[in-house]
């Protein structure tokens, strides 16, 4: 259970902030410019490449982009090394392609209406040239295949044009004549009305009759094939897909259970996790997240509403009711309050690329936790602790149930996660560092800007800290005066596998940033 050996800490002490920059952004509103509901993107991923970057939204699309930078410099290592300077590149994307991944539908039996939305996308492996992704609306998962085709072509009828009076040619089959014809080539003008004056049989009529040839041309087209549909396993609505890294399997996750799927089998899952209480009445906490360890097939993690997480070992028992560890952080006493509970559950986890750390997202902080320490965590991050005063309002609002994702760099030196006013946060989190940059999603990201306050870490040992760290706390108010505004939200973005590159969406913009 070490979960590999994930380096944290930086030999040389903590790295300085990055500078972060614009670099894209796709569906940029105008000024005043009203946004359609079906256009809000509600899910980003970022392939294990970093080569493709997929984002849903409620309208049950799926948008793919593909990097383009890596191509522009590819060439030969003698072309490489005649350059006396670096290319210092960042990450670029072009769109792709779209399809329609999930239509809306309607539960006859609950008379219930599904909507079309997109909860997650995961990338498979690639096979063959082409993309594999699984996408899920609340209750249907779908698995796809994304590839090029060759464009296959009718060519022109091969009648010999000698064949043809007063030097007519025959037209391409598809070719768009107004004129319809029925069987054996008569017009429902009236019979022989398709013999015009400008056309006359040879003496001795046509010798041979060929029909049109399909060819196959230079030119290619994506097409997105939907190759399996897992769906009727969930009674509640899905928060989370997970692939394993067996390459075989994937797991579905709704408010009481947890599924375990294989990719080539649509008909028959097992569930792994059930929460779900005799009496519904003694139901004290709800499924909010769960993920495949990165390199441990028998190991996943599930968040609860009740803020814990619990680590699951599949070579345990077939039904995981039992976990092998739990990680919550004890709350301090005489803190409790109405809201206590509402801001404690967890609304994702991810783990670090080796493992050993998962992060964690709650209403009001982020969280890091060693999976080899379950006393509490060992890194707390504030995210927007101006919020803790207005929680009377936002519970109004229906704001306080917002659910924020949040994201780790590949190298396991940051992490990052989303707040209103579309506004981010990126941490470091090495001990020692103080680094808390607050970003927004414009062309101008360090426009809302706060100044950092240096805090020195607590540290609580040799190897690693527990540090709380309030970050750039503010009064609502911004470094430019701005009112924070608490319907403009930013709930999705994600970091890019090998660079220091986020991208995030902000209602129907796709923004990337790098450092």
């Amino acid at each position: 259970m070490n979960g590999g050996d994930e380096v944290v800490a930086a030999p040389a002490g903590p790295p300085q902030p990055l500078e972060w920059k614009f670099s894209q952004v796709f569906g940029e509103r105008t000024a005043g410019e009203e946004v359609q509901e079906v256009d809000i993107i509600s899910a980003i991923e970022f392939d294990k490449s970093g080569d493709h970057l997929a984002t849903g939204d409620r309208g049950g699309r799926v948008v793919l982009f593909e990097r383009t930078d890596t191509k522009d410099h590819r060439g030969s290592r003698r072309d490489m090394e005649r350059m006396d300077y670096s290319i210092s590149r960042h990450p670029e994307f072009r769109y792709k392609t779209e399809f329609q991944s999930h239509e809306p539908e309607f539960d006859y039996l609950k008379s219930l209406e599904i909507e079309e939305k997109i909860n997650k996308i995961k990338w498979c492996q690639t096979a063959n040239g082409a993309l594999f992704l699984l996408s899920t609306n609340d209750k249907t998962i779908k698995y796809w295949k994304v590839q090029e085709k060759k464009v296959k072509k009718i060519s022109d009828m091969n009648v010999d044009p000698k064949a043809m009076g007063n030097g007519s040619i025959a037209s391409s089959s598809n070719s768009s004549s107004s004129r319809s014809f029925l069987a054996n080539g008569v017009s429902p003008d009236g019979p022989f009305n398709y013999l015009s004056n400008d056309f006359s049989f040879p003496s001795g009529g046509i010798p041979s009759l060929r029909l049109p040839l399909v060819v196959t041309s230079h030119e290619t087209s994506l097409v997105a094939r939907c190759r399996r549909v897992y769906a009727h396993a969930h009674d509640y609505h899905i928060n989370s897909i997970s692939n394993n890294s067996d390459g075989e399997t994937f797991i579905s996750a709704d408010d009481l259970r947890i599924n375990l799927w294989n990719l080539e089998i649509s008909n028959q899952s097992f569930n792994i996790v059930d929460v779900k209480p005799a009496n519904m009445e003694d139901l004290t906490e709800v499924i909010t997240s769960a993920e495949f360890h990165p390199t441990h097939c028998n190991t996943l993690a599930y968040s609860s509403s009740k803020g814990s997480i619990r680590l699951v070992d599949l070579r345990q028992s077939a039904l995981c009711d039992s976990h092998a560890k739990l990680f919550e952080e004890q709350e301090a006493p005489g803190s409790r309050s109405f809201f206590t509970e509402i801001i404690a559950s967890i609304s994702d986890i991810k783990f670090g690329k080796e493992g050993r750390y998962i992060l964690s997202r709650d209403y009001m902080t982020l969280k890091l936790w060693d999976i080899n320490m379950d006393s509490g965590p060992v890194a707390t991050f504030q995210v927007h602790e101006y919020l803790r005063p207005k929680l009377c309002d936002l519970y109004e609002n229906d704001s306080i149930f917002d659910k924020f994702e949040c994201c780790l760099s590949g190298d396991g030196l940051r992490v990052s996660t989303g707040s209103y006013s579309n506004l981010f946060r990126v941490f470091g989190c090495v001990p020692g560092s103080t680094e808390a940059t607050t970003l927004e999603a414009s062309k101008n990201p360090m426009r809302r800007q706060v100044p950092t306050p240096s805090r020195p870490s607590r540290s609580l040992g040799n190897s690693i800290t527990r540090v709380v760290r309030r970050g750039a706390e503010s009064t609502g108010v911004d470094a430019n005066g701005n009112a924070f505004d608490f319907t403009t939200k930013l709930l999705h973005l994600a970091w890019h596998p090998t660079e220091n590159s986020i991208a995030c969406a902000a209602a129907n913009s796709l923004y990337m940033y790098y450092a």
